[in-house]
């Protein structure tokens, strides 16, 4: 037997699987928690020997046998967060996550270098924004002159497990796309973008490898630490999304796939860079060599998870609360904004419960509301797709949230579209293992279409369609949110 190892370090967790492609079947897992720092900044950060420790601990609970069996690892990793390293590999400071918000100032200070926000996504393809790694180095040059004197290698997370794997510095047009210094039509290191913050900034970026190239391959000091094996092939990986779109199959024009995690993605496939001057949707490269136009809210299960919280509750009995109320809540309206918030770009954003009165105050209507809002985040960027041309056949749907029937036909009501699942609750570790597979059959002539329509499957044929009364009484639920959006969205920003 032979098994690809697909890694996903997400923002609270690690996670490794072992599948076997021959038989189409995932033989072994292993997850272990990531702790994070916190501040009322905004500041959302970890320690780089965190990652370190976590992958050992994962690959330390795999039967050894089965380690043995590896011939390729794909690594897929929470996108923008820096990685800043002195020229030994050790790190300078922590890791600043995609969700740290403390970094405001430092977007301000760019765009205006840049002269403009229009100027950036004309240089760069994106805006400055909290969430993005540019502003990050920004920050650890006006906080923490002495590391960034010292800084040489800067690396996303992704890349630095593809580090800690082979000990080579490489990087991939996907992940490297979110970072606001990639010139993404050209899809290279953009000159002009690195040099807002500093000269040395474009030789301290990672080499650019094509997606489906190695990164390299399992170096004598990792096989020792991890218990794998030497020399096996570490495929270029990519950011979560990017494997979350080839762990679903969202390869293709007119896919779009939709992720309840943490954050809340929504985001396609194209054959061509798809641009928003708005900036509301980012545009990403993909990690199979196309585009990949993507929105991602902060605040996704997160409302659903304090409220369950506070509440008490376990998912299965919140999920049952929540199917108690009527579409929209009786007209109680979440922002869920317990981070801030990224699109839109409320920085300083804050949760608020509104719309509340003695008739509808009741835990049913609470749940509900927290379950809409997540999917109404995201229905701005589904506006925005639409807007760009982009047509939207179905949405595949992914992540933690993916698992509740109610949140299920409430996306499809909300989006007016068919949602279908893909078999397996680990899609983006599942791209990390299809993108290491197609590393290393590309020069058989497989393609990357081809081995997603192998080895993704649709969970029992299953698609949940919406109804035509719910998506008319999701409109005016919408437009509720929307006015609340508006009224209170100025005090955030």
């Amino acid at each position: 037997m032979k098994t690809l190892c697909g890694i996903d370090l997400g923002t609270q967790s690690c996670k490794v699987i072992l599948y076997d492609w021959e038989k189409k079947t995932t033989v072994a897992k292993a997850q272990v928690p990531v702790d994070m720092i916190s501040g009322n900044d905004g500041k959302r950060e970890q320690k780089a020997e965190w990652y370190d420790q976590a992958l050992a601990a994962c690959f330390g609970k795999l039967d050894g046998t089965l380690k043995k069996t590896i011939a390729a690892l794909g690594v897929s990793g929470h996108q923008h967060s820096l990685v800043p390293l002195d020229a030994g590999g050790k790190a300078l400071y922590n890791v600043k996550l995609w969700c740290d918000t403390s970094t405001q100032a430092e977007c301000d200070e760019l765009t205006r270098a840049a002269r403009g926000e229009a100027a950036l996504i004309q240089l760069a393809g994106l805006p400055m924004r909290p969430g993005y790694t540019a502003p990050k180095i920004q920050w650890l040059k006006n906080h923490q002159s002495e590391a960034f004197a010292k800084l040489a290698h800067i690396l996303l997370s992704h890349d630095y497990i593809n580090w800690l794997l082979t000990g080579e510095y490489t990087a991939e047009y996907g992940d490297a796309s979110g970072t606001a210094l990639f010139d993404v039509r050209q899809r290279t290191w953009s000159e002009k973008a690195c040099a807002l913050i500093g000269p040395h900034i474009l030789g301290a970026l990672p080499r650019l490898i094509l997606p489906g190239e190695p990164a390299g391959r399992v170096s004598a000091e990792a096989a020792d630490r991890y218990g794998i094996p030497r020399g096996a092939v570490v495929a270029a990986g990519g950011g979560d999304n990017m494997m979350g779109a080839i762990g679903t199959g969202t390869v293709s024009d007119g896919t779009l796939a939709m992720s309840l995690g943490t954050s809340g993605t929504l985001f396609g496939y194209s054959g061509k860079p798809v641009i928003d001057p708005t900036g509301n949707l980012a545009a990403f490269c993909s990690s199979t060599g196309g585009w990949l136009p993507l929105l991602c809210t902060m605040n996704c299960t997160v409302a659903s998870e304090e409220l369950r919280n506070l509440f008490g509750m376990d998912v299965k009995a919140f999920d049952t609360e929540a199917a108690k109320a009527p579409i929209g809540a009786d007209g109680i309206v979440i922002l869920p904004f317990f981070n801030g918030e990224r699109t839109p770009n409320l920085p300083f954003g804050r949760a608020s419960i509104n719309g509340i009165t003695a008739a509808n105050f009741s835990k049913a209507n609470i749940a509900r509301a927290s379950l809409e809002a997540a999917i109404f985040g995201m229905r701005i960027g589904l506006a925005g797709f639409r807007d760009l041309g982009f047509t939207a056949k179905e949405i595949r749907l992914t992540g933690g949230g993916a698992k509740s029937p109610l949140w299920q036909q409430i996306a499809a009501d909300v989006t007016d579209l068919p949602v279908v699942l893909p078999s397996g609750d680990e899609a983006a570790a599942m791209g990390g293992a299809i993108q290491a597979l197609w590393c290393l059959e590309k020069q058989k002539g497989a393609s990357i279409e081809a081995l997603c329509a192998e080895h993704v499957g649709i969970e029992g044929g299953r698609t949940i369609r919406p109804d035509p009364a719910a998506v008319a009484a999701y409109d005016r639920a919408y437009a509720e949110y929307e006015k609340y959006l508006g009224a209170l969205g100025p005090l955030y920003r």
